[in-house]
């Protein structure tokens, strides 16, 4: 009997049938991917597995069975033996799914102790095993710590342990890397692979990158609109596509090899900083987030910014835009020193959603811009607004609509139109496509290219994506630790890196070839020995 048996599922909400008679089989022991854009179904799906839309007021038709349990027919109390038990599922954000107030090693002993009915005692002790199972260093210790004293990558091992606390049969992992910087990402995607192969459970992969499903898999299910578009063997599928929507997925997919087309010669300097310094804290507490960075950006170029969490790329971008004061140092717009914040450098933030404000139209907040340089017009601002909107791919007419009534990608778009109402000269944009799937991913990245060539703009791209960062950028700076330690043309660095930082970078990067990703694979496991 299969570990998971779907037949013509269905799943529906108020008039949108998010799930369309999707069918699969998973065996014990296999590795399968969801793969899909956002809104394919594929997190629908995943939630069904477990009659987690049961009580929505979602309509979920067909069959599932998991683990031998009739997920359709199965009563509460079945369902909750299920859950955890026979199957797991780590989610994609950690934070929302760990309780901030209790400490993490009594959050999987209490998971533990609800399947098993163990002592305390019994359960803290199979906390720290599977903490230490999972890589934590000092399981004991940090099993006592709460959620946000870990790194997001140790969030997400400790959710992968409370997953494995009960031994399931099978684990979905539903985006289990999306917020994750690349090195960190391939720990996971490696532990992942070990565990498997250690206790024999079944996998099930949600996610929009391609490339984390290649080196992470057997087989392959694309979805679109709810329903399979292509089915087969992860190699077959991503060698030799036989549908054109996997085609389109594929051919979105950035690529770390895949070197620039050269832009046109930069212009002048229009943006340098020199010995940027930021310290946070006080006294012996005090760190150098930013140590000593020097750079320069010209008209018309893409300076990209890579690093890992907490190289110091963000707070640098936002030292280069005026949101914060440096330390030490200055930044320099059009060979003048900075004073305060200068609309002609503008930022385009990693989350639209944290950067517009909810209660007002996406045309009050591109306004903004507008109304600070002392326009006080409405006829003209509202037709300069539904200019900007119509330039970024969207219609004037949405002027008047709130950010919770866009997609991603389209508050994204609402996000560039605000930073083009200041009319600036320099943009740095901070993960601006790190939460976007691919093909939206693409399309935003055309959209900042475009409007780079017709408006000679500047951009600073900030991204642990290895590979946006070389599709866009004409120069890349690598970050760690706060300081710069590698800087040049593109094609250089990425072609020859000289710095042992970056090439641990850069083979840390989700291969399209399963051979490829699992010779990687083997190689960081013989490093890590070592």
């Amino acid at each position: 009997m299969s570990l998971v048996h779907v037949t013509d599922l269905t799943v529906g909400f108020g008039d949108l049938r998010a799930v369309d008679g999707l069918s699969f089989r998973l065996e014990q022991g296999a590795a399968l991917a969801l793969v899909g854009e956002s809104g394919s179904g594929k997190s629908t799906v995943a939630s069904a597995l477990l009659g987690l839309h049961r009580g929505t007021g979602a309509r979920v038709g067909g069959s599932v069975e998991v683990a031998g349990v009739d997920v359709q027919r199965a009563s509460d109390d079945e369902l909750r033996r299920l859950r955890g038990a026979k199957a797991a599922m780590v989610f994609q954000d950690p934070l929302s799914s760990l309780d901030p107030y209790y400490a993490i090693g009594d959050q999987i002993a209490e998971v533990y102790r609800v399947h098993t009915r163990v002592s305390r005692r019994a359960a803290r002790a199979r906390a720290v095993e599977v903490l230490d199972r999972v890589g934590i260093p000092d399981a004991v210790r940090r099993s006592r710590s709460r959620p946000h004293e870990f790194s997001g990558g140790m969030r997400q091992r400790a959710l992968i342990a409370m997953a494995l606390a009960c031994e399931p049969r099978l684990l979905i992992a539903d985006e289990p890397t999306t917020a994750l910087d690349v090195t960190v990402q391939a720990q996971i995607l490696d532990l992942l692979h070990t565990l498997r192969q250690e206790t024999g459970m079944g996998l099930l992969l949600v996610t929009h990158d391609v490339g984390v499903a290649a080196g992470s898999v057997d087989d392959v299910l694309v979805m679109r609109h709810g329903r399979a578009v292509e089915r087969g063997p992860v190699a077959a599928v991503l060698g030799a596509p036989g549908q054109a929507y996997t085609r389109e997925l594929l051919a979105a997919v950035p690529r770390v090899d895949a070197p620039r087309t050269p832009s046109p010669a930069p212009g002048e300097v229009v943006l340098e900083a020199k010995g940027l310094r930021r310290e946070f804290g006080r006294g012996k507490r005090a760190f150098a987030a930013v140590d000593d960075v020097s750079l320069t950006v010209r008209r018309g170029e893409t300076l990209g910014v890579v690093g890992e969490s907490g190289s110091g790329k963000t707070t640098l971008g936002r030292m280069l835009v005026g949101l914060l004061e440096p330390t030490a140092g200055e930044v320099r717009h059009d060979g003048h020193a900075r004073v305060g914040v200068d609309p002609a450098v503008q930022m385009v933030f990693q989350d639209p959603v944290s950067s517009l404000n909810p209660r007002r139209s996406v045309g009050e907040s591109i306004a903004d811009p507008l109304r600070a340089r002392g326009e006080r017009d409405e006829k003209r601002i509202r037709g300069r607004v539904r200019e900007l909107l119509e330039r970024v791919g969207l219609e004037g007419a949405h002027y008047d609509r709130y950010p919770h009534e866009f997609s991603g990608g389209q508050r994204q778009r609402v996000g560039i139109a605000r930073a083009l109402a200041a009319d600036p000269r320099v943009i740095v944009c901070d993960e601006p496509v790190s939460a976007l799937d691919v093909t939206t991913q693409a399309q935003v990245v055309a959209l900042l290219g475009e409007l780079q060539r017709e408006l000679g703009l500047a951009l600073v791209f900030v991204a642990h994506d290895l590979a946006v960062v070389r599709q866009v950028s004409d120069r890349v700076a690598v970050m760690r630790h706060g300081r710069i330690v590698e800087q040049g043309p593109a094609d250089e660095v990425y072609d020859s890196p000289r710095d042992p930082y970056t090439r641990q970078l850069l083979a840390a990067v989700p291969a399209l070839d399963p051979r490829i990703a699992a010779r990687r694979r083997a190689e960081r496991r013989e490093v890590a020995v070592t």
